[in-house]
């Protein structure tokens, strides 16, 4: 039976002449140990930030702002085209594909710019730009090296729904066009370099994953392709115990169950898309995180749940979730009122926000939970309008606002079954000074989540940090 290899390249591994270079030698690397190898790559680093703020300027009219985008990205791309790739053939094919799509940039931020808007479906299309230039670079550079090579579209693969900007693909579908596509490629011994990122829907418009969704593309063509490991390739050492900016003595984890690296990523660390679990997990695949520019290094495996870990500490490691706003329903006539909640999350859902937290006393006095602080005057605002009558009747005395906190979640799945973690963790930062706003657990007790203001934040994380490394 043939092995298949997919690799994922985030955008620092792609984002210049030298790291693109490294993840090809990385790439030809593999094709020798492989039958199959399949690659996704992402936008070059920035290039995302940059195409959503031309957006942004052409919704203001500021023309010469995105004009000034659309020069930059020129510069920065050709840049890299011209210093990596030696043959005149892909040069030019990659400088074609360059200035096409530049100039889609400006034709979509000048549609823009006269509507005075952009829809989610023009963000999409907007927004993907990056990787639809960067995988015919990547793809040419290989050829040149001796790795038989070809540039193709995720719109090609991944099905999705209508959800722009935070599609989900449907799974079966996807198999089938993507095995059809990619397989005589396979056959032949040439090596797909897709873009990350994006899809599209049955009637072929772009849609994107999500911020971070290039993962989750991964993902999803591994599973799509029984591969039989998926190797995302990024800047770090693998999963951490804590973030190394905030932690001098983070340490690389060598396993990380599913529930750890689902939990960590939902809370903040940046190394995997909280989506990218699932298909993976699904199809039996075998997932690493390495990091790009220390290949031999350490880095971490990510095993199904109630694998060992060889961790002695129930405490695995500690991240944290910025820019978040604390809001609380409260009330005495809440109490034994059916459907507040419910009601209460309906308003939340229509506003579109996300919910990162929830805590409720037993009362049933309060609702507490928490939202990114970029959502929460939306999210007020719908609810002053669903509960207009409660209030005023005074059955809902207050909806509070606390803003600038952060989630700061400490994980391990040993923790079910060892006593008096989460007293250990509340005396430490007792001792520190430190004070929790709020708290909450799911029954999995996978991980503990504590509230803190933003000034509390990264000396709570050491402190927690502390404890980890100190049991192991």
């Amino acid at each position: 039976m043939n092995k298949t290899l997919t690799m994922k390249f985030g955008g620092t591994s792609v984002g210049s002449v030298s790291a693109i270079r490294q993840s090809a030698q990385l790439i030809k690397s593999a094709k020798a140990d492989w039958q199959n190898v399949i690659v996704v790559v992402s936008a070059m680093s920035k290039v995302t930030n940059l195409l959503i703020e031309g957006t942004q300027a052409a919704i203001l009219g500021q023309s010469k702002r995105y004009q000034s985008i659309a020069d930059e990205l020129t510069r920065m791309h050709s840049d890299v085209i011209f210093e990596l790739l030696t043959s005149q053939a892909e040069q030019d094919h990659a400088y074609g594909r360059l200035t096409a799509h530049i100039d889609e940039f400006k034709s979509l931020c000048h549609a823009i710019e006269i509507l005075g808007e952009a829809s989610p479906r023009a963000m999409d299309v907007v927004s993907s730009l990056g990787e639809r230039i960067n995988y015919h670079v990547v793809a040419a550079h290989l050829r040149e090296i001796g790795v038989s090579a070809e540039a193709v579209l995720a719109t090609e693969l991944i099905r999705t729904d209508s959800v722009f900007q935070s599609a989900s693909p449907d799974m079966l579908i996807s198999r089938q066009i993507t095995q059809t596509r990619l397989n005589p490629l396979l056959e032949a011994g040439s090596v797909p370099v897709i873009t990350g990122f994006l899809g599209a829907t049955e009637h072929g418009a772009i849609t994107t994953l999500g911020r971070g969704g290039s993962d989750y593309s991964g993902a999803i063509v591994a599973a799509c392709t029984d591969s039989h490991e998926l190797w995302i390739w990024t800047d770090v050492p693998g999963v951490m115990t804590g973030d190394p900016r905030v932690v001098k003595n983070a340490r690389t984890l060598p396993k990380v169950t599913y529930r750890e690296v689902s939990e960590l990523a939902y809370y903040g660390a940046k190394v995997l898309h909280p989506k990218t679990i699932r298909p993976v997990l699904e199809s039996g695949t075998a997932l690493w995180v390495k990091n790009t520019f220390d290949p031999n290094g350490e880095a971490t495996l990510i095993v199904p749940d109630g694998s060992p870990t060889d961790s002695i500490s129930p405490l695995r490691a500690v991240t944290a979730i910025k820019g978040q706003t604390m809001i609380t329903v409260e009330g005495r006539g809440m109490i034994g009122v059916q459907g507040i909640a419910a009601r209460t999350f309906g308003a939340v859902a229509r506003a579109h926000a996300s919910v990162t937290l929830i805590t409720q006393a037993s009362s049933e006095q309060s609702i507490c939970f928490s939202v990114p602080t970029s959502d929460g005057r939306r999210v007020v605002t719908a609810l002053e309008e669903e509960f207009s009558r409660e209030l005023h009747r005074r059955d809902i005395d207050s909806i509070l606002t606390l803003d600038d906190v952060v989630i700061v979640t400490v994980v391990g799945s040993g923790m079910q079954h060892t006593p008096g973690v989460s007293g250990r963790i509340f005396s430490a930062l007792g001792n520190k000074g430190l004070n929790i706003i709020a708290i909450a657990q799911g029954s999995s007790e996978c991980a503990i989540s504590l509230v803190t203001s933003a000034t509390d934040a990264d000396e709570s994380v050491r402190t927690i940090h502390e404890l980890i490394v100190g049991e192991n």
